[in-house]
């Protein structure tokens, strides 16, 4: 089968033959319908730093995607041949502290779809039953692939109730921009996206974006002051990873607002706790993944109701053999979503 690989300890990806998977007893053969282009597989192809740390060749990348169940191990009893599915991409053991408490998106012992196991670049790939993700019949394929970054949204924003509330988000990457389109479904009363490219910024409008800020061009602590009449914002949605976004997020929060960060930062980071953390008591959300399952039901339903309409973020398709072009517009910025087309 044809697949995109990370062959070697070097810059680029390599579309090559693979053997065919073969499955374990309570394993699902699937075969990938769509796969989207994430953040992290932009990294590994660049072979940043955090890439070179954490991967190690062989490896096909990609965990965002939607497929359809082609055979099953002989233990599986959550899913059949024909079921469309997608996954959570958090491999879990099941078995740890974290786990048996709740938190199975920080389990020990995970396992990284597209980074410590082979992904979703590929005609068909293996994945064990207990994080397969049975599609609503009512969500169009292309939604469900970005069902996994919109679950980060769904999350980041959701940590606490945002009706009624004043909300920034620092930055329009996909999942900000799903952010934006959740906020505003959740019936957040001002919605303030910043970021410095002004393409993604016009899909942030269209995602529900009351206003719009380029930090380069406009003072974004300035505006949002006004904005909000010198009180600041209630919420604070940090998806940059940039130091000086994270700062100027905390300088606008209103006192005893909270801040959720899922954006990951390259290197660490310099804050004012005692100015703007401590006497502000603001409270922050370290988000990493999703709830496995509740956000997914969560996203499920914001999907299949339409109450939001992803449309606006997924820009650009492409068949696997031109990857390149996704990963490209990605590092570029011209482009929100980028869905490749594995099996029509």
């Amino acid at each position: 089968m044809k697949a995109v690989v990370k062959t070697k300890r070097a810059k680029g990806l390599s579309l090559v033959k693979v053997p065919n998977p073969v499955i374990g007893p309570r394993e699902v053969l699937i075969k990938v319908n769509n796969a989207s282009i994430c953040g992290t597989d932009v990294h590994i192809y660049d072979w940043t730093r955090w890439a070179q740390q954490r991967l190690s060749p062989p490896r096909i990348l990609g965990h965002e995607f939607v497929g359809t169940v082609a055979e099953v191990g002989e233990e599986v009893t959550v899913v059949k041949v024909g079921d469309c599915v997608s996954a959570e991409s958090h491999l879990t053991c099941g078995h740890c502290y974290q786990c048996n408490n709740g938190n199975a998106e920080v389990c020990r012992n995970f396992k990284l779809l597209g980074v410590d196991h082979d992904g979703t670049f590929a005609e068909f790939f293996v994945l064990p039953e207990h994080v397969l993700w049975k599609n609503s019949p009512d969500i169009p394929l292309e939604w469900a692939t970005i069902q996994e970054p919109f679950g980060n949204a769904v999350d980041t924003v959701m940590v606490e109730d945002v009706a009624a509330k004043t909300v920034l988000i620092l930055g329009a990457g996909p999942i900000g921009l799903f952010a934006a389109g959740i906020a505003h479904a959740c019936g957040a009363s001002l919605v303030i996206v910043s970021d410095p490219n002004d393409y993604r910024l016009a899909i942030s409008k269209k995602m529900g974006a009351h206003a719009a800020v380029n930090p380069r061009k406009e003072d974004v602590v300035g505006l949002v002051m006004e904005a909000t009449k010198n009180i600041g914002v209630d919420v604070v949605l940090e998806f940059s990873g940039n130091n000086q976004a994270l700062n100027q997020g905390l300088k606008v929060i209103t006192p005893g607002g909270r801040i959720s960060i899922l954006g990951i930062y390259e290197r660490r980071v310099n804050i004012d706790l005692n100015k703007d953390v401590i006497f502000k008591k603001v409270r922050i959300y370290g988000i990493t993944g999703r709830k496995i399952f509740s956000t997914w039901y969560k996203t499920s339903r914001f999907l299949s109701t339409g109450m939001v309409d992803p449309g606006p973020v997924i820009t650009h398709r492409f068949p696997l053999k031109d990857y390149e072009k996704g990963m490209k517009l990605m590092k570029d910025g011209k482009c929100g979503k980028v869905i490749l087309t594995v099996s029509p």
